[in-house]
């Protein structure tokens, strides 16, 4: 056998501990590295009988506190496993940095691909399926929301409550401290963050959300179904309506409003408006929607915020521009802000 590396891993370590560990795998692996996962090192392998598993494990250096944290994943993925929800099966979790320098754990390889533009849709989607697709999303998220954490083994995975508030202040210390650097502000930020603050629905009781709850982070089969939701590391305890906002806001109404994003993932024909989508999550749970544009401005706003921290590294060197179009990500957060407003005005009517 060929000398095998993978960044991150002592290799014959990892399968000490697997062989002992994980019962149901037969090292030693062909080891494959798999992009995606915001930058944490995620390997399929594959055992002596073709049985596949994924591997997950934080980047290497030094980390922000709570940056990475593989026991939130496996926590995450472990209940919500355990209950039925379309999460990899878990494995095993190794929370000892002696094996490999880092805590890491081993979950199912679930068969399906992750759709991040409208090639991978065409691609992978037949047209007649993807009403049908977006419905198993969006009826995947609402199941997620009416889980009540405590009674699954995940209420104590956060804060419960002010998740809305805590975003704000997050993501507003983000902007301000990107202006220098960026060279770039907009009196809009200020002013919708302060109608946001001020205006902050009544959340109700926390639910688990995912904080990136879209086609990009979950697996679709060949059936054109959700098989499966990964990239859990931004999941939190909070208010479910506003993973909702964020994942309507991957959907269009219009097809005016789907041609302004032409490279999405939802911008070829066959996917149902964002109203039909709402009114099925509402269905699913039971819960009132006459507050969505809140949500939906807010994530518009914070998507914005974001793109100026993604600009701001760039203007500052910190990252290579080659092959980057920074006036496109100026006309991001001018967009991303122009429709927060609009959704901000649909409220005030």
């Amino acid at each position: 056998m060929s000398e095998r590396k993978a960044e991150g891993y002592d290799i014959l370590a990892v399968e000490q501990w697997i062989s002992q560990e994980i019962p149901a795998l037969a090292p030693p692996f062909e080891w494959a590295r798999l992009e995606g996962g915001h930058s944490n090192l995620t390997y399929l392998l594959q055992d002596q009988f073709g049985k596949l598993a994924v591997i997950r494990r934080p980047p290497k250096g030094e980390l922000l506190p709570k940056a990475h944290d593989m026991s939130r994943e496996w926590a995450l993925i472990s209940s919500l496993g355990a209950i039925g929800f379309p999460v990899p099966a878990a494995y095993g979790f190794c929370e000892s940095n002696e094996v490999t320098g880092a805590w890491f754990y081993v979950m199912d390889h679930v068969e399906g691909r992750s759709l991040h533009n409208a090639q991978h849709t065409l691609d992978w989607v037949p047209e007649d399926r993807r009403t049908d697709l977006a419905y198993s999303l969006i009826d995947a998220l609402a199941d997620l929301h009416v889980l009540n954490p405590d009674d699954i083994g995940l209420g104590e995975l956060g804060k419960k409550g002010g998740y809305v508030a805590r975003q704000l202040n997050t993501w507003y210390r983000s902007w301000t401290a990107s202006i220098r650097p960026a060279g770039y502000d907009d009196d809009r930020v200020h002013e919708l963050h302060q109608y946001f603050t001020g205006h902050i629905p009544e959340q109700g009781i926390a639910r688990v959300v995912h904080g990136d709850f879209g086609f990009h982070n979950c697996l679709v089969n060949e059936q054109s179904t959700i098989a499966a939701v990964v990239d859990w590391e931004l999941a939190s305890l909070g208010d479910p309506l506003a993973d909702l906002g964020y994942t309507l806001n991957l959907f269009g109404e219009s097809q005016t409003e789907i041609d302004t994003n032409p490279e999405m993932a939802t911008s070829v024909p066959g996917f149902p408006p964002r109203s039909s989508l709402a009114a099925r999550y509402a269905e699913r749970t039971g819960r009132a929607l006459e507050k969505l544009d809140y949500y939906r401005g807010f994530n518009y706003w914070k998507r914005a915020v974001i793109v100026h921290g993604v600009y701001a590294r760039y203007a500052a060197g910190q990252k290579s521009t080659e092959g980057i179009e920074l006036n496109r990500l100026l006309q991001t957060i001018d967009s991303s802000l122009s429709a927060a407003k609009q959704a901000v005005d649909r409220l005030e009517y």
